[in-house]
């Protein structure tokens, strides 16, 4: 299984205005789910989503973004948008 830094690395590299424009990334593995945690925040806003290590370790290992990228461009899109 990949790292912590290997994985927020990985969502910038896909969405490099996230940081950039006010939009703050965390990443975190959950023991109990047993499941990548991505946390992104703007301003009070604040959404999670959970990303299994699988579809996290496809994705690093170059063969497909597919899910991590479908999950981070809604939780952008939200909030961007205002939602919480």
């Amino acid at each position: 299984m990949h790292d912590k830094k290997e994985l927020c690395d990985k969502i910038r590299e896909i969405y490099p205005d996230i940081g950039e424009c006010g939009i703050n990334v965390d990443v975190t593995y959950d023991e109990e789910r047993k499941a990548w945690v991505v946390d992104l925040k703007k301003d009070q806003h604040e959404l999670k989503t959970y990303l299994e290590p699988e579809d996290a370790d496809s994705c690093l290992d170059g063969k497909q973004c597919i899910g991590l990228g479908i999950q981070i461009a809604q939780l952008k899109d939200n909030i961007t948008r205002g939602v919480s």
